[in-house]
């Protein structure tokens, strides 16, 4: 095994080996469980910024300049369906890896606060952190999905058990929409599995997609070379029956260098179309987006604050991933006419979760509709398209990046917001908005940290909130104006409930709940990991290009190819089907004059 193998592994496997041996330390042990659970995720962390800092060296560093994919490893786990053990990442998915990581490690040290079944708490929480791993850095359709069902799991009992009053109906709820979103992926993996081709693709085309080679040089090496790839390709010509693959990479050419996926599938539409539409749902469930969202509130509400903090960190993140990972670059057709579709969901998204953050009274379920209206963003930067019609690719290009700088900012200040207000509840047990107040005279430094992160949420210049939805809103200017003013006015809903918010929690004149003794300064445990959200929320904020970098070659290439696609297939293929109407148009015209004049002559004669 080389040291890439082994680091990309590591990734994954590294989290579930520290679960499986944490399972045999005595559960009466508890901080020496917590301890190495901690230990675990600083490990996977110190690595990750390793890889993030050190660019360039043979272990999982990451190129800034390079926009493929990255630490590539291909081995054969299911040779007969063409299934492998597929790994890597790219600008997109590097920073989504670092942040996970990053809240993970947070988030445990969160936990210290669980006292039930630690020993079992640890276990799922490190199952959890490989499998979000895996959903990041998986390069195969079927490996992606199963880490994705992995993921379901281990937050089903991390909701159910250690959650609030109504835990158990929160995590069915999380559970059973997550599952629909599931099999309405699984359908849709199946649809372009059996529809997909090898035999189709040129030799670049497998070079670019490292298509793992058979019966060529080496039985299971990756194509890295376009000689090689012209041997594979005329082996594979040579079979009558398709090859079909679960390569992402493979079936992303296919979707703009082909017409596999062109052919009618229901009612009229194309099997991409409807591909598009089932994946979408899948992962809009995820975000979440409007009407798919409400398992979200629930979930965050009943969730003990660590796994709150997970689930706006990181697993919402995962929707938002699959939409610009998968669903554009493999469906683009289908992507492109139903652009009006996913720019009106974020937007209805926006103003939902702000309408609904306005009216709720638990700090904590105002908090998860904030995420709602946050993840609108994401969805609308990444459906402007069409302005790409004009052969002006920047709109999409500032949008894409504007909604992948939203998913870092937003993991930083969601995650910040649920564990301050965590802080809190493990001191007064209550939530209610209407009973706080004054909270800055007893804690100063907590207050002070809280608001950083609260206004980092509600988008103020100068913190990580502000730039991906500046972007998004700017990208948007020439796709509609009118979704674009939408975007803009959301702002103002946000700064209301945001700022409603902190004057009824941290100003007001005195605390008027219970347990008010308890509203101690916050200790060093809770102080080491609200700084370093508060930290991120102002350099992000400040300097943005400390996450753009990372992602700059990586969406500007992914961008061009589908305004590329655009200009090259889409734009002749509406100048073909529009000279068609026109030409039946023009050969009915005249039968239809003729039956008109029949008509006249026929009422002269009555």
């Amino acid at each position: 095994m080389d040291l890439v193998t082994f680091s990309m592994s590591a990734l994954i496997f590294f989290p579930l080996a520290a679960a499986a041996l944490i399972a045999f330390i005595p559960g009466d042990r508890k901080n020496v469980i917590r301890y190495a659970t901690l230990l675990a995720t600083m490990v996977l962390l110190g690595g990750v910024l390793l890889g993030m800092t050190f660019g360039g060296n043979e272990t999982i560093a990451f190129d800034i300049q390079q926009a493929g994919m990255q630490n590539v490893v291909s081995l054969p786990w299911i040779p007969t369906f063409n299934i492998d053990y597929f790994l890597g990442f790219d600008g997109i998915s590097f920073p989504l890896v670092v942040l996970t990581a990053l809240i993970s490690a947070l988030a445990m040290g969160a936990s210290w606060t669980i006292d039930k079944h630690v020993k079992g708490y640890c276990v799922l929480y490190l199952v959890l952190l490989g499998g979000m791993m895996g959903v990041f850095i998986s390069l195969d359709f079927f490996l992606f999905y199963i880490f994705w069902e992995v993921m379901l799991l281990p937050m089903y009992f991390l909701i159910g058990v250690w959650g609030g009053p109504r835990k158990e109906y929160a995590a069915i709820k999380f559970f059973l929409y997550t599952l629909f979103g599931s099999v309405l992926m699984l359908v849709a993996i199946l649809m372009i599995f059996f529809n997909s081709d090898l035999r189709q693709l040129t030799p670049q085309q497998l070079v670019d997609s490292r298509v793992r080679l058979a019966g060529v040089e080496q039985i299971g090496s990756p194509v890295e070379h376009l000689a090689a790839a012209t041997k594979y390709q005329e082996l594979i010509a040579a079979q009558e029956t398709p090859v079909h693959t679960f390569n992402i990479l493979a079936l992303q050419q296919m979707g703009q260098h082909t017409e596999l996926f062109d052919r009618e599938a229901f009612f009229g539409q194309s099997l991409q179309w409807w591909a598009f539409v089932l994946l979408f749902i899948g992962f809009a469930i995820k975000l979440p987006s409007a009407p798919f969202h409400t398992w979200l509130p629930d979930a965050h509400v009943e969730a003990p604050t660590p796994i709150s903090m997970i689930l706006a960190g990181v697993l919402l993140k995962m929707g938002g991933y699959g939409i610009i990972r998968i669903c554009y670059p493999i469906c683009p057709d289908a992507g492109y006419d139903l652009a009006w579709v996913v720019c009106s969901i974020g937007v209805l998204s926006m103003i939902y979760g702000a309408f609904a953050a306005l009216a709720q009274s638990d700090f904590k379920r105002m908090v998860a509709y904030s995420s709602v209206s946050h993840m609108g963003y994401v969805v609308l930067g990444l459906g402007v398209w069409s302005a790409t019609v004009v052969g002006d690719p920047v709109s999409w290009n500032m949008g894409v990046k504007g909604a992948l700088f939203q998913m870092i900012g937003h993991g930083i200040s969601s995650a910040g917001m649920f564990f301050m207000v965590g802080v809190i509840y493990d001191r007064v047990h209550h939530r209610d908005l209407n009973q706080f107040g004054g909270l800055f005279g007893k804690m100063p430094v907590y207050t002070s940290m809280a608001i950083i992160l609260f206004f980092a949420g509600l988008g103020l210049p100068g913190l990580c909130g502000f730039i991906g939805e500046a972007f998004v809103v700017l990208s948007v200017w020439k796709f509609s104006a009118l979704l674009a003013v939408a975007g803009a006015f959301v702002v103002i809903l946000t700064a209301g409930y945001i700022l409603w918010a902190v004057q009824r929690v941290y100003l007001g004149p005195e605390y008027k709940g219970k347990h008010e003794e308890a509203l101690t300064e916050i200790n060093l445990r809770e102080m080491a990991i609200a700084v370093p959200l508060c930290v991120l929320a102002i350099l992000f904020g400040v300097l943005p290009n400390t996450v753009f970098r990372y992602m700059d070659a990586t969406v500007d290439a992914q961008v061009q190819d589908l305004a590329t696609w655009t200009k090259e297939t889409k734009i002749p293929r509406l100048q073909q089907e529009r000279a068609e109407q026109e030409k039946t148009a023009a050969a009915v015209a005249p039968r239809l004059d003729q039956q008109a004049a029949d008509v006249v002559a026929a009422k002269g004669e009555i």
